[in-house]
């Protein structure tokens, strides 16, 4: 029996006296996309820098591509791909650096033309020189694209993947991303927008104070909150975590350059702000 790229049993992550993720387990199959949702502090990203190894493994399992994380530490890692919400490319490496270093690292054989096809592909091809303190945020986060994809991971963990993109940065991400599933990997994607989630995921994975909520299709999720075919995910998500508000989530018309936050710090000890409670 063949296992599944992504494995996780019985994951929890404690910060102090606050249990931010509490004995979650599920898997994300070959070619498949899982779209991670849940409240500001309900755990997506430690979930995500859990599985990366970014934060030790304090609990729980993960096995990566048949490499479990916490015996098997490089040969996990060398399977799976990080886009992390707030990218921090070396200041003193120019882009093309960037990808050298990255696939040397990842033994990526015939890099250069890979390489070349990403930058392209990702608008980056006239940056190449560019130095990473040179970069803007979406220039950044298309750079951290460019580095996940030349490894050609078993796993991508994508975290807020289209943050500082401008409208056909957006378009170009999505279609990557969609061509990155059809390649066979397996991926997780988390994000506030709703609809890319909906538009994308195969399954959806639903937390809340660091609690699987509901993991299943988006048709089961209706079925198991008793909402129509019609209702979207948005629906879904307010009915699944209690909130009855009715207000209105993220959209990707939201995006805009003015309302992205800044980089955030590069602090593992804790959790990120928008980890350590609903907003």
């Amino acid at each position: 029996m063949t296992l599944p790229p992504l494995i996780c049993q019985s994951v929890s992550r404690r910060f102090e006296d606050r249990l931010a993720v509490n004995d979650l387990s599920f898997s994300v199959g070959r070619g498949e996309i899982l779209g991670l949702v849940g409240p500001n502090g309900a755990g997506k990203t430690t979930t995500l820098r859990s599985i990366a190894g970014v934060l030790p493994l304090q609990e729980g399992r993960v096995i990566i591509d048949g490499h479990d994380l916490a015996a098997e530490e490089m040969a996990a890692k060398r399977r799976l791909a990080y886009v992390p919400d707030d990218p921090a490319p070396f200041d003193v490496l120019t882009v093309a650096e960037h990808l050298e270093f990255t696939a040397r690292l990842f033994s990526v054989d015939d890099w250069q033309p890979k390489a070349e096809r990403l930058l392209e592909r990702f608008e980056l091809a006239d940056r190449a020189d560019a130095l990473g303190s040179e970069l803007s945020r979406g220039m950044r986060q298309k750079l951290s694209f460019c580095s996940a994809w030349i490894s050609e991971p078993a796993v991508c963990l994508l975290d807020e993947p289209l943050s500082g993109l401008d409208p056909r940065g957006i378009r170009s991400a999505r279609a990557a991303i969609q061509e990155l599933r059809d390649q066979g990997t397996a991926i997780v994607l988390s994000s506030h927008l709703l609809e890319l989630i909906q538009a994308l995921a195969d399954r959806i994975l639903i937390i809340d104070s660091g609690v699987k909520v509901f993991e299943g299709t988006l048709q089961d999720a209706r079925a198991s909150v008793s909402l129509s075919e019609n209702d979207s995910l948005e629906e879904i998500f307010f009915a699944a975590t209690g909130d009855r508000s009715g207000r209105r989530v993220a959209s990707l018309d939201d995006i805009s350059p003015a309302v992205i936050p800044p980089l955030g710090s590069d602090d593992e000890t804790g959790p990120r702000d928008d980890e350590t409670g609903p907003a």
